[in-house]
């Protein structure tokens, strides 16, 4: 039984889907174990865009402050290269926040604020003392840290610190050359920073933006603002909902995969299993096709399997049936050879009184064509044993093992088409076997004359075989190739020769089958390619 619907259709191998899902395994502790530094990374980057909006403001505010002061006389800071002068053309300038938490950004505590080497300019005190009230309003409501120093990095207005300096700070210095600097601290100080898969990492930690003030392509000053991002778990139980309906997602996938793996592997394997156990029960609907196969190997698996199973239930039928008739066949000559036996035994130790010798010669007689019929039998026997045994990718040419039929059936007349130069993928002996019992069965049947003809293609080669013997009847042509099936017991017929030929044939993969005609006998017989 062949299922051609399991080979064409694709499906995905076993290794593929244990590939798939060893992957899928391998990535999702690596996204748990970087889910919390991705998310404090960028609830830090939200920070930073937020003091960026808030600096750009406030530095503007600065800059009309220090622009109506020039003819006044207010002193600037450093000058700008040419390189880094902005463009009076560009309208556009957006600062993108690029602090990132694997990256080498995350530093000690801000250091302290030194004493100042000279006073702040009474210019920009004045400008800190305007812009004191702005920060306090603003940072009611961002919550965020200011800081406006002056060119020289001297605090003129902050909540604390006014008066110092914050020049010798990393980010503070980059601004008073002119640049923008932002950088990620540590709140709690002497501690070494937690390593990138820790969930502490983003907790605990200061946002520290440094914007300058650029006034004439001077720098006028720097706007310092500082923040401590929102805290990660208070983030996701306001956003708890959304977590949730990703929780649902990861659950929803993982029992996909379950189901995948029950689809693939799982059900088609229990079928098969309930398949062998049916089989074992002897339950012969067993051997049909798989509902579902899952994977190529399942599929070449219980193809295999189901086709091994129903030939040898066909075998074991075969063997049960095979027993029963070698059985009564063998039965009938061994009693007649018994008794006869028995007889001349009893004329022995009669004596005169006993058998007369015609009737001792008639049991001889009997007893020697009942051994010759067993004698055959045995024959027989020992071809359809080596019809049973696997040819190791034998092939021959039919015009030898025709020339070779010839010489054993000089009684009758081969009549042959041109095409016997094919070769068949079957031993020449095996070939000459079934030749050689369609021959025997035509001319026992009264037959003449043997037509053979052959016709190649590219799966095999096909040959009719027909003579012009007795025709057989319609109540007889379901039964010629089974075993011991004969009608000619009586002349010596073992019923053998027609279910050698046909088992012959099937151990090979070929074929034999009897096609209805009216005026001759004809067999057809497909043999393999050689």
């Amino acid at each position: 039984m062949k299922d051609l619907g399991s080979e064409r259709k694709w499906r995905p191998s076993l290794a593929q889907i244990i590939f798939v899902v060893l992957t899928a395994v391998t990535i999702l502790p690596l996204v748990g174990l970087f889910f919390f530094r991705i998310y404090d990374n960028q609830l830090i980057r939200q920070t930073q865009a937020e003091l960026i909006a808030q600096s750009r403001v406030l530095a503007a505010i600065y800059a009309e402050e220090v622009r109506a002061r020039l003819d006044r006389g207010i002193v600037l800071g450093e000058e700008l290269p040419l390189e880094a002068r902005p463009d009076p053309t560009d309208r556009l300038t957006p600062i993108p926040p690029d602090l990132d938490l694997a990256a080498n950004d995350l530093f000690v505590r801000r250091p302290d604020a030194r004493p100042a080497g000279a006073a702040a300019d009474p210019a920009y005190l004045e400008i800190g003392a305007r812009l004191m009230p702005v920060i306090i309003e603003t940072q009611k409501v961002t919550l965020a840290g200011f800081r406006i120093l002056d060119p020289h990095g001297v605090v003129i207005a902050g909540r604390d610190e006014v008066g110092q300096s914050l020049a010798h700070i990393d980010e503070v210095a980059a601004a008073l050359h002119g640049q923008y600097r932002a950088a990620l601290r540590i709140r709690i100080p002497d501690k070494a920073p937690p390593p990138i898969y820790s969930i502490s990492r983003g907790v605990g930690v200061h946002v520290f933006s440094a914007m300058p003030v650029i006034v004439n392509d001077r720098v006028a000053g720097v706007i310092y603002t500082s923040r401590t991002p929102r805290n990660i778990f208070e983030h996701l139980y306001q956003e708890r909902a959304k977590f949730i309906l990703a929780g649902l997602a990861v659950a929803l996938g993982t029992i996909v995969i379950g189901l995948i793996f029950s689809r693939t592997i799982t059900r088609p394997m229990y079928e098969l299993i309930d398949r062998a156990v049916r089989i074992g029960q002897g339950d012969r609907d067993a051997f049909k096709p798989l509902t579902h196969y899952g994977t190529r190997e399942f599929a070449l698996l219980s193809r295999n399997f189901l086709d091994m199973a129903e030939q040898l239930a066909r075998r074991s039928d075969y063997i049960a049936s095979f027993s029963a008739h070698l059985t009564h066949e063998l039965k009938s000559p061994l009693t007649s050879i018994k008794g006869a036996a028995e007889l001349l035994l009893d004329s022995l130790k009669t004596g005169a009184e006993g058998l007369t010798r015609g009737e001792q010669e008639s049991l001889l007689s009997n007893i020697s064509g009942d051994a010759a019929r067993l004698e055959v039998i045995a024959q027989r026997l020992r071809e359809l044993a080596r019809a049973e045994t696997i040819d190791q990718r034998e092939s021959t040419l039919l015009a030898p093992v025709i020339e070779n039929l010839r010489g054993r059936f000089p009684a009758l007349t081969l009549n042959m088409s041109d095409a016997l130069d094919s070769t068949v993928g079957m031993s020449a002996e095996k070939t000459l076997i079934v030749f050689s019992h369609l021959a025997d069965n035509a001319l026992h049947h009264h037959a003449k004359t043997l037509r053979l003809s052959v016709i190649r293609d590219d799966v095999g080669v096909l040959v009719e075989v027909s003579n012009d013997g007795d025709p057989i009847s319609e109540q007889n042509r379901d039964r010629i190739f089974d075993a011991f099936f004969t009608t000619r017991r009586d002349s010596g017929g073992t019923g053998m020769g027609l279910a050698i030929a046909r088992s012959v044939m099937t151990s090979r993969g070929g074929s034999i089958a009897l096609r209805p005609a009216a005026d001759r006998v004809t067999f057809e017989l497909s043999f393999p390619a050689g």
